[in-house]
């Protein structure tokens, strides 16, 4: 296959025993790419058949793959995750935290359970992942994250407290990822998919028209040595492609060396609210700029 290319490359999926995660492994492994697939399994049994039945399509294909069985919300298993790819093929260059799992419930029903389960999964595993693979790609100066929010994190939506507060954590820890990796040429993004699979099963029909092969070409380029941008946010799914970001406007500038009062917000708060002229930070220091005036 031309184009963009994952020879000699290797790739660590999570949760890439279906849905959005096996299609990403498909794809990557098509274009050379060596792919651990990592996934715990189903939470009725935990099999590992869902797994397996990835690697096997992949060597099919005539493609190189292992799959990692490894439990991603603990330390050890993250770190096992990474590590499985170090030792079958020599090293990693790119990771993509996929794996998720919902426990939905309003904020008045929600349990410390309900919500400590979900952030496990995604921010937890997905933290014990980086933190094992950035120091690898670092020394060899070259790596790319690709991390998974949704629209339930970034606007929010009803009965998805611990979900939403997990995934608008992954675009906080993509960020830092990307400000830290700069100079040993990594790079770190982010995607918000809308895509028909187990997990979305209940949100009826419109899912129909969103299957998960159409959020894989983002993630491939985004996990590629073609890709060129970090710190970003791409809205994916259903033929859509399309930047979100966080901006900042100007705002209004009190009387400098003196707190203004609530009378002179309340007085001001069209400016202050206004989304006129808005720039969209890179770091902290950017954001801190705007307030020497």
């Amino acid at each position: 296959m031309g184009g963009i290319s994952f020879m000699n490359r290797t790739v660590v999926i999570t949760g890439a025993g279906r849905g959005l995660g096996r299609t990403y492994a498909l794809d990557i492994a098509k274009r050379g790419g060596n792919v651990v697939v990592n996934d715990l399994g189903s939470a009725a049994d935990e099999s590992k058949a869902e797994a397996e039945k990835v690697v096997e399509e992949i060597r099919a294909l005539g493609g190189n793959a292992i799959a990692e069985f490894s439990d991603i919300s603990t330390e050890k298993g993250g770190q096992a995750a990474i590590n499985a790819a170090v030792e079958n093929f020599g090293r990693i260059d790119a990771l993509i935290n996929n794996a998720g799992i919902l426990r939905d419930a309003s904020l008045a029903k929600i349990t410390a359970d309900q919500f400590n389960a979900v952030v496990a999964v995604h921010l937890n595993g997905s933290f014990y992942t980086t933190k094992a693979a950035f120091p690898i790609m670092k020394a060899q100066g070259y790596g790319r994250f690709v991390f998974t929010t949704s629209a339930a994190g970034l606007f929010g939506n009803f009965g998805q407290a611990n979900y939403a507060a997990a995934k608008m954590g992954l675009v906080g820890l993509s960020n830092v990822v990307g400000v830290e990796g700069a100079k040993s040429n990594i790079l770190s993004n982010v995607i918000a998919p809308g895509a028909k699979t187990r997990m979305t099963e209940g949100m009826g029909a419109l899912m129909d028209a969103l299957p998960p092969e159409q959020v894989t070409p983002m993630v491939t380029y985004l996990a590629s040595k073609a890709c060129s941008t970090t710190q970003n946010i791409y809205s994916v799914g259903g033929g859509s492609f399309a930047r979100i970001f966080v901006g900042v406007a100007p705002g209004w500038f009190g009387q400098e060396g003196r707190a203004p009062t609530a009378e002179e917000i309340e007085a001001n708060f069209d400016k202050i609210d206004s989304q006129d002229g808005y720039i969209v930070p890179k770091n902290v220091g950017e954001e801190a700029a705007l307030l020497k005036r």
